[in-house]
């Protein structure tokens, strides 16, 4: 099938609450723009520097999503023009995003990354650092005019363990209830970002409310 059949696939199965991210890393910008003519609008990418090629070259009406581990001395080569940073996994990355959103004069959204899987690769924040970012946002003289916490994101362990997926997946979603009632300017928690090409079914199941989905799109890299 084309990526447009795949695409339009895809969305028929999504509830209207769930919002697509076409995960188009190392995929030709001339891949990306059948997917632009089919309708998306948001992509993910995990290297800012093929990001940034990718959106000199594309139509302006398109939301870029950092998808990827985020170094903070690169922030300042997405600041213009990134619509969503999904791997915040530290308050220093979070001060260096805020920082380089000013320069550009913008409010720049960003999900806090949640370690959930039982993985040693993956990255995120535990509960404890969770509540300690949280607690320092809900402090008006933070200083963090230019970044808004939208939501949480966190991927599951590797594994064909549907249960175990599961379990990871309800754990996102328990610390998204817990927490989604602390609203402070720069922080109201809204989305959920959780699955991928492999389990967004079950994610969404689960409560996701943005799925990053890219093989089943573009086909295998």
């Amino acid at each position: 099938m084309s990526i447009q059949e795949n695409l339009l696939e895809i969305k028929a199965t999504l509830p209207s609450q769930v919002t697509l991210v076409a995960v188009s890393k190392t995929k030709p910008v001339a891949d990306l723009m059948k997917a632009y003519g089919a309708g998306q609008r948001i992509f993910g990418e995990n290297k800012i520097q093929e990001m940034s090629e990718k959106w000199e070259q594309m139509p302006k009406d398109i939301q870029w999503h950092m998808i990827g581990h985020v170094q903070t001395n690169k922030v300042k080569f997405m600041a213009k023009y990134v619509h969503l940073i999904h791997g915040v996994d530290s308050l220093k990355l979070l001060s260096a995003i805020n920082k380089q959103a000013m320069k550009h004069n913008r409010v720049i959204d960003c999900l806090l990354q949640m370690y959930i899987a039982e993985e040693e690769s993956k990255f995120g924040l535990d509960e404890n650092e969770l509540k300690e970012i949280l607690h320092f946002l809900q402090n008006d003289t933070n200083g963090m005019q230019n970044i808004k916490i939208v939501g949480l994101m966190g991927m599951a362990t590797f594994t064909a363990n549907q249960n175990q997926i599961k379990k990871e997946f309800l754990h996102l979603k328990t610390l998204f209830d817990k927490y989604s009632t602390l609203k402070t300017k720069n922080c109201q928690l809204k989305t959920i970002s959780m699955g991928m090409s492999g389990d967004y079914q079950l994610a969404i199941d689960c409560g996701s409310t943005m799925v990053r989905i890219g093989s089943s799109i573009f086909g295998s890299r």
